[in-house]
């Protein structure tokens, strides 16, 4: 308490302005719990991202792969200076746990989400900016059969030519301008699960309708071996 302060330390007291910083603490404080929250979320997600493949196969949350895969691509999904929103539709079915490489499996999803941001970022660069584009990612999870289940990302990116879409699991393919991509991402994800995992991934698209990724495993992997996940159209 000092009812005399010298002049430095009043005109300190006028400049801090005491009554604004009494009346926004609150805010702050608020501002800054939501911040830590954000913070625990992001790690608690990349350290569910990044398991290691070291003990092998193990029964997951698909749903939870994914989930913390989209968090770590927040940043790249809100609205920026370049580009608006792109908003993630989720039309989750109830998955049982699936036998799988954990942090193989999320870097699928990691591949396949950012080449789906990329394609819709594209695709709002190239149309008139008097026609609204509509920004959107669907994901769908649902079983088939006694063992085997599907994980559809879909985008609404301009669509991949039927030429492309023939190499477009070929290593070191890209249609990405020289230095933005290396043509591993699909070939490494298609690897991962066909060799690794016994299951399947395909690409449907037409020009102007966007594209979708189909991804399919088996549930469980009998006998120490995968066994290849079938589905019937």
């Amino acid at each position: 308490y000092c009812p005399d302060p010298v002049a430095e330390v009043q005109a300190c007291r006028e400049a801090i302005d005491l009554e604004f910083v009494v009346e926004d603490l609150p805010k702050l404080l608020l501002s800054m719990k939501v911040g830590a929250d954000r913070i625990r979320q992001i790690v608690l997600s990349l350290r569910n991202f990044s398991r290691s493949d070291e003990a092998g196969m193990k029964p997951v949350d698909i749903h939870e792969g994914i989930d913390s895969t989209l968090l770590i691509l927040q940043n790249r999904l809100k609205a920026s200076a370049n580009h608006p929103e792109i908003q993630v539709v989720k039309k989750y079915g109830n998955l049982p746990l699936v036998e799988c490489y954990t942090g193989q499996l999320n870097q699928v999803f990691m591949n396949l989400l950012s080449n789906a941001i990329d394609a819709i970022n594209d695709h709002n660069q190239t149309r008139s900016k008097e026609v609204e584009v509509i920004r959107k990612i669907v994901i769908e999870t649902q079983v088939l059969g006694p063992n085997a289940i599907t994980v559809r990302i879909q985008d609404t990116g301009s669509g991949i030519p039927n030429r492309v879409q023939q190499r477009i699991f070929d290593p070191f393919f890209t249609t990405k301008p020289v230095g933005q991509g290396t043509g591993l991402g699909l070939s490494i994800s298609y690897q991962i699960i066909t060799e690794r995992h016994g299951g399947s991934l395909e690409c449907f698209s037409e020009l102007g309708q966007g594209a979708e990724f189909v991804l399919t495993l088996p549930i469980e992997h009998r006998g120490g071996t995968a066994n290849r996940a079938t589905f019937s159209n």
